[in-house]
């Protein structure tokens, strides 16, 4: 027995140990990211604020009814490296209202922002707009 105990503990003794650093570190990895949402790997994230963005209105090729969405700017928040909100421009940021496939008059839709690689949105002023349809003439 005590020589079976002897094996499990003593055998491949410094690969365990490696192991079990190993899990420590990636253990308080998660635990602290979590914590912050920030990966503790990047460096410092910085917001900025993009004012009066053009909500796209995303729908069927064949769909010929006119669309008017209320309000048609917003506002869009972003998270990421300095640097790489420094060279960001209003253009790179893609605001959409998804209407593929709706056939309401008037509903309200959540906006859906596309930021580029390497930057987060962090929040959209108004979430939601208000979406007419016309009908088809």
């Amino acid at each position: 027995m005590i020589e079976f105990l002897r094996h499990l503990f003593f055998h491949d003794f410094w690969l365990k140990l490696f192991s079990l650093v190993l899990a420590v570190l990636i253990w308080f990895t998660v635990h602290f990211a979590s914590q912050k949402e920030v990966s503790p790997l990047t460096l410092t994230a910085e917001e900025r604020k993009f004012s009066n963005l053009p909500v796209m209105v995303m729908f069927a090729a064949e769909d010929v009814r006119t669309f008017i969405v209320k309000p048609n700017q917003v506002d869009v928040f972003v998270q990421g490296d300095p640097k790489i909100l420094k060279n960001l421009q209003s253009r790179d940021i893609r605001v959409m209202v998804d209407l593929t496939g709706i056939e309401a008059a008037h509903l309200r839709k959540r906006v859906e922002v596309s930021p580029p690689a390497g930057v987060t949105h962090a929040r959209v002023s108004p979430q939601e707009v208000e979406v007419i349809i016309q009908p088809k003439s």
